[in-house]
């Protein structure tokens, strides 16, 4: 998302996988390699690495390998997540990469929307009990969770269907609003398909009518959606760097939920 904003202001970026084969060129004196790594010392982000004379790390733990070969650090201070799963670190990243293009571009200000983004997680924590129930139903009961988001925002998509992979091991695969007429349109038609919808594509109208034609069930996070079975608001969300900042904090407290329930079951049969 940073990388795309970035070229959108003129100037030359790229998000690569750290596992890809000579996916990027071997940096010069004016290009900036960001290795991205919560724990710091995922594999193959050491491997992308290990040629790689200057690079700025972004980790979590500013001890670990990846920082102690760094040209320069950059603590996430996500702090430690018991559970294992990245849902602060992923957070804390999006909003150090907003800090990012913010000083490369001129833009708005990286500290205040970060204010906003705790007022809007605030305000879906606070109001919890009016939206969770119904949105852990809706999307419960499935063949699988179906994330939808536009480009602008693809990462909520990923991210909230990562969520329910890896927490409670449910079916999930996040898609960009767009191409989803391309790639997941056809589930719709064999699935109890359940869409959980980040608003705001040109291409919302297209994926609503398939998905109503087929009677799939649809929950929207952070914008009012046609024919929704629920519409989760939140303040702010009227901001789209506040939604990308907030919105998967939805699916992360359903799959949280989940993942639970799952345990006591084990433990309790």
């Amino acid at each position: 998302m940073a990388a795309r904003r970035l070229r959108a202001a003129g100037i030359d970026a790229a998000a690569e996988y750290a596992s890809a084969d000579g996916g990027f060129p071997f940096p010069g004196d004016d290009t900036l390699i960001v290795a991205i790594s919560a724990s710091g010392t995922s594999r193959e982000t050491l491997d992308a690495v290990a040629k790689i004379p200057r690079y700025v790390a972004l980790t979590n733990v500013p001890s670990s390998p990846l920082a102690e070969q760094a040209t320069a650090v950059v603590d996430m201070a996500a702090g430690v997540e018991a559970g294992g799963v990245a849902c602060r670190s992923f957070q804390h990243t999006l909003a150090l990469l907003d800090a990012l293009v913010t000083r490369l571009t001129d833009g708005p200000d990286t500290a205040a929307l970060v204010t906003r983004a705790a007022e809007a997680t605030e305000d879906l924590l606070d109001r919890r009990d009016a939206w969770f129930p119904r949105c852990a139903e809706l999307l419960g009961n499935a063949d699988g969770i179906f994330p939808m988001a536009p480009v602008e925002r693809l990462s909520s998509a990923l991210q909230s269907a990562l969520m329910f992979r890896e927490g409670p091991r449910v079916a999930a695969d996040g898609c960009e609003t767009g191409d989803w007429a391309h790639v997941d349109v056809y589930l719709t038609k064999t699935l109890r398909y359940r869409s959980l919808l980040f608003p705001g594509s040109r291409y919302d109208e297209q994926a609503l009518e398939w998905m109503h034609s087929r009677g799939s069930t649809i929950v929207s996070v952070g914008g009012a959606a046609p024919g929704a079975a629920l519409a989760v608001r939140f303040r702010h969300d009227d901001d789209s760097r506040v939604r990308l900042l907030t919105e998967t904090l939805i699916a992360e407290l359903v799959a949280a939920d989940w993942w639970a329930a799952s345990a006591k079951a084990q433990v309790n049969p």
